[in-house]
């Protein structure tokens, strides 16, 4: 680990503008992740801005029936919370999946929709990685890797986005809130990740120096959502293929649908396709196969990803399924490898 100054700073203020000036400087958060990356040399930041103390750590209500998220609320607390539980399920479901439990308390809300991809290349200092040092290649392609994006790669970059999280909240159109010197700024959180282009260096649209200050949740619309992850062997790793999906059926119809996917792009996926396709069809098996199939038809498998394509259907339809409350749907696999998964 290369040497870095450290400072805790008063306010958000003072952080938001130290940062801003100190262009190879980064924030302190959990420490999680950054402190991974740091030992592996990956990330080698001059100063380290301690924020962990400024932001707040508290659920509140908002006016309209949502919650607002401090950044640093902690991801046991937000799951523990029984206003999420009961209004935000599927985001209950999504957070123990994606932090096991001692990082837990660490973890946060705003340091984990900021967490960089877990590709081993990227991890890898001796390897070429697009996104750590622009311009040296990607080893993950060409050594074809297969934990690599179906959707939203490019040819610098294929590495997939970590966070549960964020694909739960990307699904509950959450909204997140942000500090920089100018002042504060909302982003969806559907445009605060980038898709990598020839720019896989940037994760976010973030600008130096801006800090998460909260995310808010809107108003909850729908009665049933669900969070459905697929992992590989480890007992705990980076999600294979996640699904969240909220539905709302009446008289057979499905009136409204949310569904975000993770684990297929370098960004947590918003399936609009799959959303367009159900919005107004009949809730049925044929209609959500329909749906998924239309929305990984612009997928591209990199070479040895090919597997990913029956996994990421099958599990998009058994979520839906169970939602119209399907009996007869078949779970989407806890533990899989490259293999293909039965057909629904």
């Amino acid at each position: 680990m290369k040497p870095f100054r450290y400072h805790r700073p008063e306010n958000v203020t003072e952080a938001v503008t130290m940062l801003a000036d100190a262009p190879h400087g980064a924030y302190l958060v959990g420490g999680t992740d950054l402190d991974d990356l740091m030992r592996l040399d990956v990330a080698t930041p001059d100063l380290l801005v301690d924020v962990r103390s400024l932001t707040s750590d508290r659920v509140e209500e908002l006016p309209d029936g949502g919650l607002r998220i401090g950044a640093s609320v902690p991801a046991r607390q937000l799951a523990a919370d029984p206003r999420v539980r009961q209004r935000y399920p599927l985001l209950c479901e999504a957070l123990p999946a994606g932090v096991p439990g001692r990082p837990r308390n660490a973890t946060t809300t705003g340091g984990d929709l900021l967490h960089r991809t877990r590709c081993a290349f990227f991890q890898d200092v001796t390897s070429g990685c697009n996104k750590r040092e622009p311009g040296s290649g990607c080893a993950a392609r060409e050594r074809r890797h297969p934990e690599l994006a179906i959707l939203g790669g490019s040819s610098a970059c294929a590495a997939t986005h970590p966070s549960d999280m964020a694909v739960a909240m990307t699904a509950l159109d959450a909204v997140v809130r942000t500090r920089r010197p100018d002042g504060e700024r909302t982003i969806p959180l559907t445009a605060l990740h980038r898709l990598p282009g020839d720019e896989p260096e940037r994760d976010t649209v973030l600008e130096h120096g801006e800090l998460i200050i909260a995310v808010d949740l809107p108003p909850p619309a729908f009665a049933k959502s669900r969070y459905r992850r697929v992992r590989g062997g480890a007992s705990y790793s980076v999600a294979q293929a996640s699904v969240a999906a909220a539905l709302e059926v009446t008289g057979g119809v499905v009136r409204d649908v949310r569904i975000a996917l993770g684990g297929v792009a370098p960004k947590p996926w918003r399936a609009t396709v799959a959303e367009a396709a159900l919005c107004g069809a009949p809730a049925t098996r044929a209609s959500i196969r329909n749906a998924a199939t239309a929305e990984l038809a612009a997928a591209q498998p990199p070479p040895g990803n090919a597997f990913m394509l029956p996994l990421v259907r099958t599990t998009m339809i058994a979520t839906l399924l169970e939602l119209v409350g399907d009996r007869t749907a078949t779970p989407a696999p806890v533990v899989v490898g490259a293999g293909t998964p039965a057909p629904l």
